[in-house]
């Protein structure tokens, strides 16, 4: 049995690993919650890694949040991000860890990049600025595990997942992310029988999604594999408008008025479609269709929203 540290297991991502690694078994998993342990404390998480000894280690631990977060808080974006990513990598050597999977983001490639994204377009050309912070403590993660890989030969790894969506989500008005955003929003005005629903800018820039449940199952996936890429992206192969999510979502949760944009407000990225043909060629593909994920993150806005445990 091997001994597992999931970092972040409270969040969206780090509650799907704890299913996902219940269900496959053969993990005695070993968690540790905010109070007990401060990810942003290099003493702490090293003398904690040294004392637990895992053999491997999952980073699902970040500050994380939607365009109006990033673009306002990119100090606290980038220096938590960056400060758990060296902690954790760092602390995990020095501990032997022989197994490190840092989860990073789409956001890490350039706002240019071509469609959809390779790998191998990392660098190549300038960030997204409304992410920016966030894309290089993300990078920086990335380029830790390389690096120490390379140099001490140790399969330190790293996936980078489109955008995520599924039970856990935060559902914060200006601070979530956009398929909870909307779900909260559209069901707030089906409630109150309000005639429109804005969405921020022309509604017009394309986005993936990935259902969390399908993002654990590949990182088991890639924990599977004997040489696992240094970094290898985790998506579905297509995407929609945000107007086409908009009208999904309103679908979802039964809103019938009209839907109408704001392009006052920043689209962000044009496109953000990843190529995940390295991924599938090592033997994994998404199963969850979006229309069925979407059913399900809406019931479980629902379930925690009457339980109280909704992240409002």
């Amino acid at each position: 049995m091997k001994k597992l540290f999931i970092a972040g297991h409270r969040g969206m991502v780090g509650s799907a690993l704890m299913r996902e690694a219940a269900k496959l078994g053969g993990y005695q998993i070993v968690t540790a919650t905010r109070d007990q342990l401060d990810l942003l404390s290099q003493e702490a998480v090293f003398d904690f890694l040294a004392e637990e000894k895992p053999d491997i280690v999952i980073i699902a631990a970040a500050k994380v949040g939607g365009i109006h977060a990033n673009s306002t808080y990119p100090a606290d974006f980038i220096y938590e991000n960056l400060t758990i990513a060296a902690n954790l990598v760092e602390g995990s050597r020095r501990a032997d860890v022989p197994r490190v999977l840092f989860l990073g983001s789409s956001c890490i490639y350039p706002k240019m990049a071509p469609q959809p994204m390779p790998e191998d377009c990392l660098l190549t050309s300038p960030l997204e600025i409304t992410n920016e912070a966030y894309a290089i403590a993300k990078i920086a993660g990335l380029k830790l595990c390389q690096h120490y890989r390379a140099q001490h030969g140790i399969t330190y790894h790293s996936a980078m997942p489109t955008n995520l969506y599924g039970p856990g989500d935060n559902y914060h008005p200006e601070n979530s992310h956009v398929i909870p955003a909307l779900i909260r929003r559209f069901h707030e005005a089906k409630e109150s029988n309000a005639a429109t629903v804005t969405i921020w800018g022309t509604g017009t820039p394309c986005r993936e999604f990935l259902h969390v449940d399908d993002l654990a199952a590949a990182c088991f996936h890639l924990l599977s594999l004997d040489s696992p890429p240094d970094w290898v992206n985790v998506g579905v192969g297509e995407d929609v408008t945000i107007l086409q999510l908009a009208s999904l979502v309103a679908g979802t949760v039964g809103f019938k008025g009209e839907i109408l944009t704001d392009p006052t407000k920043p689209d962000g990225t044009p496109r953000k479609l990843l190529d995940i043909s390295l991924i599938k060629s090592s033997g994994w593909s998404p199963v969850v269709s979006f229309r069925d994920g979407l059913a399900a993150a809406y019931q479980d806005f629902l379930t925690t929203l009457s339980s109280g445990a909704a992240r409002l």
